[in-house]
């Protein structure tokens, strides 16, 4: 016998149930990662602990606190992910996994809604939830992905994989348009937790579809099933197969380097849009899901693109869009301020008292909404303390903390008397992120803005590239802030899907269908890694240098993954890929 014909052609019903997994846990990621669960966990913990908390002996505050478990969780799936890959290769339990995750994953996002059963410690009930459905959804990511390549032959890979992100982008969009209108229009604790509590029920209840209709892949021989310590071996003579495998073992390290760089993009992006670029919350939320809609027809035209040009090519006509976004992202800068109510905090002199009155602007950058953060060179919390009879704040007893005061609306304005010299906390804010005006009376027409408002370039390494674009695009243009990062936000949507999808289906042509969850479990390992890897060198950066070299770094890390696809033969991966299968089954090979 020649060589085996190992694939199969798709069925479009399973086909579709395949891709309804990713419409329904999209929600999870989209809902509540992205949109509502860090600002309201913030919210809780804040109102709990104040600014930080003690655990084990370390001060850490709330975003510190997510950030190290979701870690933990992260790092665990990563390595046990491919034993237990190993484990579920020799025996028909991908869907049963599949099925048990996702109830544990759908199921805490579910409970995230329910943590007014632990009164006064809400953020601990959050926690736990949130660790333990990052937990459910990376692990079921894994036998999720495996799926793939028992799905068509290696010609349709390319389509089931991009759909299946299509419909993650507008199952997950579709959810948050929803969502956010709730949190908009009716506001309250009770939509909130219904908005975390119904992510749950879309995940679970979407899954029911692709229980039903994807089949079990069949076991063609039987094999003994290893124990935990055979399957670790096993991992490790697989990764001693590097001449077996080597084209694959190429692109896994080209993977690293790439996707390393897309998942810095979107972990560190609103946080890059809030403190750098001085976004507001309304705003990031819109451009999350401009992505989602955008990201959705983009990965289907990347299929038009991968059979026209080829799964290489039109990958890598993706990585080089995500090293040319790498650097645009270092003009995007906020217009100057140029007027007395685009300020933060503003002083008005009134005629009839004869003294100033002061407000915080509602609808300025949200930049100035909590006072947290502290370093050497200014602490937030000192200021509003020491200037407490000239600034909008008040104290809260529970948490311990000064807080701006606002209005219930933009048009409801919270004045404060003035008490004291307006020139003084014009000359305090130099080392801040803050920006102050005033308008009439002695000091009409003063100003001061912080060297660290998002609007103060000048003195960062890249500095002179924002104040360019910003000098001859944005200002002649009138383009703000919002409107600069929701263009930013529909470049990211249009190279989203195609990456994520073709770097998937690649991975699934090029692996051995026999042994299809160990070597995902591997491609959820590299991505994990990836994961952690990415931030790190960012904050590295942020820290050695500013946040603009920080992206200039992912940059780096996309030209390396670009450089080493030109090592990788899809066509050589596929047939070592064939030739393991038709061992594994016992099936020759030779004419």
């Amino acid at each position: 016998m020649s060589e085996a014909e190992l694939d199969r052609a798709s069925d479009p019903l399973e086909v579709r149930g395949y891709c309804m997994y990713d419409w329904g846990k999209s929600a999870f990621e989209t809902s509540v990662v992205s949109a509502i669960f860090p600002t309201w966990f913030a919210f809780l913990f804040l109102e709990a602990n104040g600014l930080n908390t003690t655990i084990a002996g370390i001060t850490m505050e709330g975003d510190a606190l997510i950030a190290y478990l979701v870690a933990l969780g992260t790092w665990a799936v990563a390595i046990v992910a491919p034993a237990l890959g190993v484990i579920a290769d020799y025996k028909p339990v991908k869907m049963t996994w599949l099925r048990t995750l996702t109830y544990v994953g759908a199921g805490a996002t579910f409970m995230l809604g329910f943590d007014f059963l632990l009164p006064g410690n809400e953020w601990i009930w959050l926690l736990i939830f949130y660790f333990i459905a990052n937990i459910g959804l990376n692990a079921a990511g894994v036998f999720y992905n495996a799926l793939l390549p028992h799905l068509g032959t290696d010609d349709e890979m390319d389509d089931i994989s991009n759909r299946a992100y299509a419909y993650g982008y507008l199952g997950g969009g579709l959810l948050l348009v929803v969502h956010l209108g709730l949190v908009l229009g009716i506001g309250g604790d009770a939509v909130i937790r219904f908005c975390l509590a119904s992510s749950g029920v879309w995940w679970f209840g979407f899954a029911l579809i692709t229980f039903k209709y994807v089949p079990e892949p069949p076991m063609e021989n039987d094999r003994q099933v290893p124990t935990i310590r055979e399957a670790y071996s096993q991992v490790w003579t697989t990764l001693k197969e590097y001449n077996k495998f080597r084209t694959l073992f190429i692109y896994m390290l080209a993977y690293f380097f790439f996707i390393d760089a897309i998942n810095t993009v979107w972990a560190v992006g609103p946080i890059f849009g809030a403190v750098v670029l001085g976004v507001s919350t309304i705003e990031l939320m819109i451009t999350i899901v401009l992505i989602q809609f955008v990201a959705w027809p983009c990965a289907l035209l990347f299929t038009k693109l991968a059979n026209a040009w080829g799964t290489k090519k039109a990958l890598n006509a993706s990585l080089i869009g995500w090293l040319v976004l790498s650097f645009a992202i270092l003009g995007f800068a906020p217009l100057e301020l140029d007027s007395h109510d685009e300020f933060e905090v503003m002083y008005d002199w009134d005629e009839e008292s004869q003294s100033y009155q002061v407000h915080v602007n509602y609808d300025a950058s949200e930049i100035a909404q909590k006072l947290d953060f502290q370093d050497d060179e200014f602490d937030e919390q000192k200021w509003a303390s020491d200037f407490s009879e000239m600034l909008p704040v008040e104290f809260e007893e529970k948490t311990g903390t000064f807080k701006w005061a606002y209005g219930e609306s933009s048009d409801d304005k919270l004045l404060f008397p003035v008490v004291g010299d307006v020139s003084t906390i014009l000359a305090s804010i130099t080392d801040s992120r803050f920006s102050i005006s005033v308008s009439g009376g002695p000091q009409d027409a003063s100003s001061n803005v912080g060297v660290d408002h998002p609007t103060s370039l000048g003195d960062g390494a890249l500095d002179a590239i924002p104040e360019t674009v910003r000098k001859h695009v944005w200002e002649p243009l009138g383009i703000a802030i919002g409107m600069q990062f929701m263009i930013l936000g529909m470049m990211i949507g249009t190279l989203f899907g195609g990456s994520q999808g073709l770097s998937r289906s690649i991975f699934g042509q090029m692996i051995p269908e026999t042994r299809s969850t160990e070597f995902f479990g591997f491609f959820g390992f590299f991505g994990k890694v990836a994961a952690a890897v990415g931030p790190l060198l960012y904050a590295s950066m942020t820290v050695m240098f500013d946040s603009r070299v920080g992206v200039l770094s992912i940059a780096v890390l996309i030209a390396i993954g670009v450089l080493l696809m030109r090592y990788v033969d899809i066509e050589q991966g596929r047939a070592d890929a064939r030739a393991e299968d038709a061992r594994n089954r016992g099936i020759s090979t030779d004419s």
